[in-house]
């Protein structure tokens, strides 16, 4: 009777660590299949701002604060924008000054908590750029999809799908430049983000499946006048661009393919946006199997079954110049995955490798840089 009493106890035990552990694996996956659209993500640290005065803001003193370049500030009800760290202001030990440039809106006030953010704009290309566009609707598979679409001469328009923890705003950073290029810009929310229809399971696939919400902004943009496109992603958004570029029925009308900061394997970004909420290294497998269970994504690339390159991994399927703008700074997309798609396709992969950058924002730390690299690579596409 003991040994069935303990054998019994033994089984629960292990049942209950069993349950709990799928408990964990689930709540550890929602760092990346919950991120939520326009909120930084979890790698950015909290940072606390110890006061402004005229054209400086004084912020704890962190890695992050000390980036080069130009950044967004978000926090509860705010948006600035922040320049280059000024080393001769007065400061603390503990704290960094950078340059103020300007409140977009609310207010930054002693003791808020900020997090830095590559969107430099908020609102749209007319209220943020001064720009004429029109918001449209694209006809999606599961409804509308809020676009802006920004008008240009030429007959090759650039698609811009934003990634993790941002919105469309995200586009802002490099419309002004592409409009600058006569490049006529959509920029298309897809499921998930404000406006737009939810995921039938409330999840993000990483792209996996949101790539079919870019292939209706292709049919979009063929319909009205488009004789071929340049697809511009960010992030997720970068995987969607890929799998676009192999898997849908207008591949043939791609030019070419813009990915900063592409999600290469959709593993390693589970396992880094579950790390960033203090999960367990033990528990790391069980987010990543939980993310495959609830998804039905399979392998490294999104969508496929192995690693970069295109929707089943495999390199042979990219099929256009290819711009990649990554770094080795990012802690949520590897950049050596970047450089292994480079190395296996110098034929038609550039990689424009920028340090100092964290996931998402390559542009920030140089701008004029970042926005040569791709003049040069969008002259013979134009």
């Amino acid at each position: 009777m003991r040994t069935v009493t303990a054998t019994a106890a033994a089984v629960t035990a292990a049942l209950a660590a069993g349950a709990a552990g799928v408990v964990a694996g689930r709540f550890a996956s929602d760092a990346a299949l919950k991120a939520p659209p326009g909120r930084p993500l979890p790698t950015e640290p909290r940072l606390t701002v110890h006061g402004t005065a005229a054209g400086q803001v004084t912020l704890t003193r962190d890695l992050a604060a000390l980036r080069p370049g130009a950044y967004g500030l978000s926090g509860d009800g705010s948006h600035a924008v922040v320049g280059p760290v000024l080393p001769d202001a007065p400061h603390t030990a503990d704290t960094v000054v950078r340059r103020l440039e300007r409140v977009t809106h609310g207010s930054l006030d002693a003791g808020d908590a900020v997090r830095l953010t590559p969107n430099l704009y908020v609102g749209d290309p007319g209220t943020a750029l001064g720009l004429d566009h029109a918001d449209v609707d694209v006809p999606g598979e599961l409804g509308n999809l809020p676009a802006w679409f920004v008008p240009g001469a030429r007959r090759t328009w650039v698609i811009a799908v934003h990634g993790l923890g941002t919105t469309r705003e995200h586009a802002l950073n490099l419309i002004g430049f592409l409009h600058g290029a006569r490049f006529p810009v959509l920029a298309v929310a897809y499921r998930g983000d404000l406006g737009a229809p939810r995921s039938p399971d409330g999840l993000n696939h990483l792209g996996a499946t949101e790539w079919r919400d870019l292939d209706a902004a292709m049919r979009y943009a063929v319909r009205y006048g488009a004789r071929r496109v340049v697809l511009l992603g960010w992030s997720t958004g970068a995987a969607m661009a890929l799998r676009a570029a192999a898997d849908s029925g207008l591949r043939d009308l791609v030019s070419g393919l813009v990915l900063d900061s592409p999600v290469l394997d959709w593993r390693t970004t589970v396992r880094a946006l579950a790390t960033a909420r203090h999960t367990p290294a033990v528990l790391l497998p069980l987010a990543v199997r939980a993310a495959e269970g609830r998804t039905g994504m399979a392998g490294g690339a999104p969508g496929g079954t192995g690693g970069p390159g295109g929707a089943d991994g495999s390199p042979a399927r990219l099929r256009v110049p290819t711009l990649i703008l990554h770094g080795p700074d990012d802690t949520v997309a590897p950049w050596a995955d970047s450089r292994r798609l480079a190395d296996r396709r110098p034929d038609l992969v550039t990689l424009h490798t920028v340090p100092h950058a964290p996931h998402g924002a390559m542009w920030n730390p140089d701008p004029a840089a970042y926005e040569e690299t791709l003049r040069r690579f969008l002259t013979p596409l134009m």
